[in-house]
């Protein structure tokens, strides 16, 4: 699914609405290049899980975790992990907990990463602020989030 957003606060709403389908134990990876709306598609995603604290990028901290929302929040960037080889980080904790996970850069941990999960690539189209947010499901749980959101 390919959807184009024309602003920041369109690619929130879209995060916003993917937010009211998320149930405990799911994840959602987000790849993009640096600046693309990795840290504002989760903003979203806080804000429709009523998460009312700023949400910052975990570049530095590997993970944040918001636990004030309808559902618990982890933020997970794996930018600095990129040569990182077998590492035992106990993300599974997170990924089959009680709360939702975001993971950015996700593709360079993919060995750590569950079987299942939503995955949405975000480009910047050239000269513009506008964001293509390609959306792909693994596994059943996830395919019907994307049939909802083709329905609405």
């Amino acid at each position: 699914m390919k959807i184009i957003t024309t602003n920041e606060q369109e690619t929130k709403k879209m995060a916003e609405r993917i937010a009211g389908s998320l149930e405990p134990g799911m994840t959602i990876l987000l790849e993009g290049q640096l600046g693309a709306g990795k840290t504002t598609f989760t903003k979203g995603i806080a804000e429709g899980l009523g998460i009312q604290r700023i949400i910052k990028s975990p570049t530095y901290t590997l993970i944040k975790e918001y636990t004030d929302g309808t559902l618990p929040l982890y933020h997970m960037d794996l930018y600095r992990l990129e040569d990182a080889e077998d590492e035992d980080l106990g993300l599974e904790e997170y990924f089959y907990g009680d709360g939702v996970t975001i993971v950015e850069w996700g593709s360079y941990m993919q060995d750590e990463l569950p079987d299942e999960y939503l995955m949405i690539q975000i480009s910047v189209l050239p000269d513009s602020e506008k964001r293509e947010l390609i959306i792909t499901a693994q596994g059943e749980k996830y395919q019907k989030i994307m049939e909802r959101l083709e329905d609405e």
